[in-house]
C-alpha cells in the first residue's frame, strides 16, 4: 500500500512538473548559438551604427520596448502597422509620439538577420536585445536578455488605453499599472530611471507649466527658474507640437543617476517625475538612487531582466515574422 502511494505521488509530481514546464516559456541566452551564430554580432553592429548616426536611437528604442512589453508582453505587437481592416497598437494615441529611430533600428537588424539566417530570429528578440545594447552604449548597466520569444499574432489600438502609464495619471493609477503586472514599487521607480535619456514633448507637461492655478503659473514642484526656462523653450508648442525638451537637462546623453538628483531639485519635467519625489511610497527610492548610482544600476538591471520576459509568447502562441511591421500571411 505504501509503495502504491509512493508511486502515485511520484506520478503526480511528474505530471505537475511537466505541466509547469509547459506553462513556463523556454528562453535561453544561447537560443541562437546554432540556429543563427552571427546573431549577437549583427545586433551589436546594427545598434552601434544606428546610435552613432542617430543619437536619439537609444532613448527611442528603450521607450518602444517598454510600450511593447507593458501592452500584453514583450512580443513586438507595437511594431505592427495598421491596415484598412485593423488599427494597430502603434496608432493608439499614446503611441503616436514614439520616435521613428526605435522602429528603424529593429527594421535594420531584421533585414541583416534575414540575410544571415532567414526565418529564424523574432522581431521581439531583436527589440529586446537592441534596447539592452543601447542602454549599455549610453553608459548604463549590462543585463542578461534570454532569447526565444515569438512575435504576437494580434495588435489592436483599442486595447492600449489604460494599460500604459501617462505622465498626468495620479500616482495610485501608475502604481496599479505596475503592480498588476507583478512589478514592485521599487522596480517601478528603478524603471522610471530610463528618463535619464531621451526627451518629452512640451504638450505632455503643458498643463503643469502654464496656467497651473490662480496662484501659480506653473506647478510649485518645479524649480522657479527652471519653470521659466521651460516656458520659454515651449512657448510655441501649440503651433509646433514637435517641440520637446530633454528629460534629464544635466546629462541628457548619458545613462546615469542624475535624473533622480534632478527630481529632488525640482528639475524634473513631467508631473509623474515630481510625484516620485513627493509620494511617500516612492520618495525613499528616489533618495537612494540619487545618492548611489550603483544601487540604481543594480535595481534597473534586475527590473529590465524581469520586464524582458513579461508576457512573452512561445510555441504556437506566436510566430517568427518575415517583416516586423506585418503579420505573416
Amino acid at each position: 500500500m505504501a509503495l502504491k502511494l509512493l508511486l502515485l505521488l511520484s506520478l503526480l509530481l511528474l505530471f505537475s512538473t511537466a505541466a509547469y514546464s509547459q506553462r513556463q516559456p523556454i528562453l535561453s541566452t544561447s537560443y541562437y548559438q546554432k540556429k543563427c551564430p552571427r546573431f549577437e554580432q549583427i545586433m551589436q553592429d546594427t545598434t552601434t551604427n544606428k546610435q552613432i548616426t542617430s543619437p536619439t536611437t537609444a532613448a527611442a528604442t528603450l521607450r518602444l520596448f517598454f510600450h511593447d512589453c507593458f501592452m500584453g508582453g514583450c512580443d513586438a505587437s507595437v511594431l505592427i502597422s495598421s491596415t484598412p481592416f485593423n488599427k494597430a497598437e502603434r496608432d493608439a494615441d499614446i503611441n503616436l509620439s514614439l520616435p521613428g529611430d526605435g522602429f528603424d533600428v529593429v527594421v535594420r537588424a531584421k533585414t541583416a538577420l534575414e540575410l544571415a539566417c532567414p526565418g529564424i530570429v523574432s522581431c521581439a528578440d531583436i527589440l529586446a536585445v537592441a534596447a539592452r545594447n543601447l542602454v549599455l552604449m549610453m553608459g548604463g548597466p549590462y543585463y542578461t536578455v534570454k532569447l526565444g520569444r515569438k512575435d504576437s499574432l494580434i495588435s489592436k489600438a483599442s486595447y492600449v488605453e489604460g494599460n500604459l502609464p501617462r505622465p498626468r495619471m495620479p500616482m495610485n493609477q501608475i502604481v496599479q499599472i505596475f503592480t498588476s503586472r507583478g512589478f514592485s514599487i521599487q522596480e517601478m521607480v528603478a524603471l522610471s530611471g530610463a528618463h535619464t535619456i531621451g526627451f518629452s514633448h512640451c504638450k505632455e507637461f503643458s498643463s503643469i507649466l502654464y496656467n497651473y492655478s490662480r496662484n501659480a503659473q506653473s506647478d510649485p514642484a518645479y524649480n522657479p527658474r527652471f519653470a521659466q526656462a521651460l516656458r520659454n523653450a515651449c512657448a510655441d508648442y501649440n503651433k509646433n507640437p514637435t517641440l520637446s525638451v530633454f528629460n534629464d537637462v544635466m546629462s541628457p546623453n548619458k545613462f546615469d543617476n542624475i535624473y533622480y538628483q534632478n527630481v529632488q531639485k525640482g528639475l524634473g519635467i513631467l508631473s509623474s517625475d515630481h510625484a516620485l519625489n513627493s509620494d511617500p511610497r516612492t520618495k525613499g527610492y528616489v533618495e537612494l538612487y540619487a545618492k548611489n548610482q550603483n544601487a540604481f544600476f543594480v535595481a534597473f538591471a534586475r527590473a529590465m531582466e524581469k520586464l524582458s520576459v513579461y508576457g512573452v509568447k512561445t510555441g504556437r502562441k506566436g510566430e517568427i515574422r518575415r517583416r516586423c511591421d506585418a503579420f505573416n500571411n
